[in-house]
């Protein structure tokens, strides 16, 4: 059974209504899975053959770098799409792999009858545009992020990045396991590099407020790498 109003906050189908939706869904062919936590949704490299959409739950999505260490890209809970960037185009394939993190629905709608929603819906259609522009733009900042070689790279870059031009502090909404996998390195190396650049008085950390004492010597951090 899907939820149609849940379903109108997907940014696919923004601003279009719960009884419109409903009538365009029930005009195209499309399926309900359901998947149990730890399943895997796709394995990267896989065809991109049906638009997903989770309905209920969360997934994540994760590769493996050069050295074989399984990397975080992100968690993705409903009611968001996947891969919506790889549906069309002739390398159209999954670039990571995707997990369920607890017991999932997802929504499935073959590429030709997602593109047959895109010719009826103008609104879909801009909707579509939008996300894919953005995700291109997450994948662009997600690479250089990757750049970085060292832990207290990763970790300089991301606490600038979350502060702003304007912040001093970051509210961590994350644990440091959330944030180790993010990196793609264990908890304690990352506990070991949050303690070394308290000692060096770059951050103090309270609780989850982290707060940004040098902003200047994080940035020569992030060129060193």
């Amino acid at each position: 059974m899907i939820n149609y109003k849940l379903l109108t906050n997907c940014p696919i189908f923004k601003g279009i209504n719960e009884i419109e939706l409903k009538s365009l869904i029930n005009q195209i062919h499309y399926q309900v899975r359901i998947h149990k936590k730890n399943d895997v949704v796709a394995i990267a490299g896989d065809p991109v053959k049906n638009l997903y959409i989770i309905l209920s739950g969360s997934v994540k999505g994760e590769m493996i770098d050069y050295s074989g260490k399984t990397i975080k890209i992100e968690d993705i809970d409903a009611p968001r799409p996947l891969a919506t960037a790889f549906l069309f185009g002739k390398e159209n394939t999954f670039p990571v792999t995707v997990t369920a993190s607890n017991d999932v629905e997802i929504l499935s709608i073959p590429v030709g009858e997602f593109l047959n929603l895109l010719q009826k819906n103008k609104h879909i259609l801009k909707n579509y545009i939008n996300n894919i522009s953005s995700r291109s733009q997450f994948l662009s900042r997600k690479l250089q992020f990757l750049s970085f070689k060292t832990i207290k790279g990763k970790m300089a870059h991301y606490l600038l990045q979350q502060a702003g031009t304007h912040l001093h502090s970051v509210e961590l909404n994350t644990t440091q396991q959330q944030l180790a996998e993010l990196f793609g390195v264990t908890r304690p190396s990352l506990a070991r590099v949050l303690a070394e650049m308290q000692d060096e008085k770059l951050i103090t950390i309270e609780r989850k407020t982290v707060r940004l004492l040098d902003k200047g010597e994080l940035g020569k951090i992030i060129h060193h790498g």
